[in-house]
C-alpha cells in the first residue's frame, strides 16, 4: 500500500458500502495476483472497469488479510462465563499459527468476560477473516471486535 503522508488515516469498511469502482479495482487486483489475468487490460476487462479507474485506485485498496499480514491485531471479546470459552478462543488463534503476545481478560460480571487478546499474524496459515469467523463461531464468544492493528 502506498501512503504518501505519514499522518493520513485509514479505515476498516465493509465490502458492501465500497463504490462499485473500488470492489472492481480490488477484484482486478486479485485477478492478476492469482494467475487468472496475465495482464492489467484482461483484468479490467473482465471486472468491467477502465484501465484508468484501475491505476487511480490500486494503490489504495487491499484486502484486509493482504493488509494485516505481518501486523499485531488486536481483538475485544465479550465472553460467556463458562470453563473453556477463553481456552477454546486462544487455540484456534493458536491452531491458525497466530502467535499470542498478550491476553487481558477482566472479573466476570453478571455472566459475561470482557477479553482483549493481541497476536502476530505474520505466521497465520489461513485468512485472518476465516480466522476471525471461527473465533465468533465459538460457543460462548458473544461479541468480537478489532480494536487495533499495528
Amino acid at each position: 500500500m502506498t501512503r504518501t503522508n505519514i499522518s493520513e488515516k485509514l479505515y476498516l469498511v465493509q465490502e458492501h458500502v465500497l463504490p462499485q469502482v473500488l470492489r472492481k479495482t480490488a477484484e482486478a487486483k486479485e485477478l492478476l495476483k492469482n494467475g487468472r489475468a496475465a495482464t492489467v487490460n484482461e483484468a479490467v476487462q473482465a471486472v468491467g472497469i477502465s484501465r484508468g479507474a484501475f491505476y487511480k485506485y490500486r494503490d489504495y485498496i487491499s484486502p484486509f488479510r493482504e493488509a494485516s499480514r505481518g501486523k499485531i491485531l488486536t481483538i475485544s471479546l465479550i465472553l460467556k462465563h463458562t470453563a473453556g470459552v477463553l481456552s477454546a478462543v486462544l487455540n484456534e488463534i493458536a491452531a491458525a499459527g497466530g502467535n499470542i503476545l498478550t491476553i487481558n481478560q477482566g472479573i466476570p460480571l453478571q455472566g459475561i468476560a470482557n477479553a482483549s487478546i493481541s497476536f502476530e499474524t505474520d505466521g497465520l496459515r489461513k485468512d485472518v477473516n476465516i480466522l476471525l469467523d471461527r473465533l465468533i463461531a465459538i460457543n460462548g464468544v458473544n461479541k468480537l471486535e478489532i480494536v487495533g492493528q499495528s
